[in-house]
Parts: C-alpha cells; structure tokens; sequence
C-alpha cells in the first residue's frame, strides 16, 4: 500500500496521527483533522474564525481564506488567491496570485506559481508548480465519478469521487500541465509542461 513516509519527508513531525492513513483518508477528513490542530497552536499565531496565520506570513490584498486554514511561518500568499474547505500551508509555501487551492496539504518550501488549482491533494516539501498548472480531483467527464489510483502495478480504490494527486519531495510540474484525479508522483518527479499525467483509465 501507499506509505506517506515513501513520499514526503518528516510528514508525520505536522501530522503525527494520520501518516499511516492513505493519501485520500486524509484529505476526505482534512477539515476536521485542521479544526484539531488549529485548537493545539500557539501564540505565534494569529487565529480567527477558524483561520490560523503565523505572524511572520505575508497575505496580499484581495485574498480569500475559508475556514478552516493553516498558514505556516514565512509564507507568502499573493493577491487574489482563493481558499476553500480546508487548507494546510506548511513553512516558507509560495502561493502565488490567482490560485484556488482546496482541501489540500501544501508542505514546507513548495511554490504554486500563479493561477493554478490544486483540490483534495497532498503535496510534498519543495515542489514547483509552475504557471497555470492543475491538479485536479474530481472526473467531470466520466459517468462513474469513483476514483482509482495505480501505484506499482496495483489498482487501489479509493472509494471517493474527490481526490487529486500525491505528490513527493522535489518535485517539478510544468507551466500548463493536468494531473488527472488519482496521480501518484514519487520524489523528484519531473512533468513537461503542458503534459497530461493519465495513470489509470477505465
């Protein structure tokens, strides 16, 4: 099965009680699991309405924070981006201007550049998105909405019509490019811009 260890370093130092939970066990409960951890911060964070915003973050103007949403220490979050339904920012996290990011963990030394969208994923430390480039999480397309995912030569079922991509370490996404509902991207993975990451069809 899928470790999260295999995918992100020290992922369990920021959630200690679901690293052994399977990428989409976590994202389904995100909100809830913010809600608990939000409770347990401390001083250094400013927190209202279910927001949590280390003091050292930068916000620009026009920015859009649903509840609930962690923002860690030294993160920039550019005008205009948009989040909804649960959002983790881990330390030094680039949001740049435009983005929409959904109930997803964006971990420490990550860059979402500028109009992007990342929903129901979890994203590794020190990865790159470049301009314009989706993680999506939901098959518009298909009559059956269930996702599944395929990871060594194994299909696994998700049991969820919701969940984007995994995504480890060092990783680089290019300008444009699609990760379809269910992508697993081991560490240092290296997507073209204006590719098409598909890993398993019906």
């Amino acid at each position: 099965m899928i470790s999260l260890h295999d995918f992100i370093t020290d992922f369990d130092l920021d959630f200690p009680s679901q690293a052994n939970l399977l990428p989409w066990e976590i994202t389904n409960n995100l909100k809830e699991i913010l809600y608990g951890i939000i409770s347990d911060l401390g001083d250094e964070y400013e927190i209202q309405d279910g927001v949590a915003i280390h003091k050292t973050a930068t916000i620009e103007n026009g920015v859009v924070l649903k509840q609930p949403a962690i923002i860690g220490k030294d993160c920039f979050v550019g005008a205009n981006a948009y989040f909804r339904e649960g959002v983790f920012l881990g330390k030094s996290v680039k949001i740049g201007p435009g983005c929409e990011i959904k109930n997803s963990i964006i971990s420490s030394g990550t860059a979402i550049a500028h109009f992007n969208y990342v929903g129901n994923s979890i994203v590794g430390n020190n990865v790159n998105f470049e301009a314009g480039s989706i993680a999506a999480n939901h098959y518009n397309e298909r009559a059956i909405k269930n996702i599944s995912v395929l990871y060594r030569g194994q299909i696994i079922d998700t049991k969820s019509d919701k969940f984007g991509s995994l995504i480890g370490d060092d990783s680089r996404i290019g300008a444009n490019a699609v990760l379809s509902p269910g992508t697993i991207l081991e560490k240092n993975s290296v997507v073209k811009r204006l590719e098409l990451i598909e890993q398993y069809k019906i």
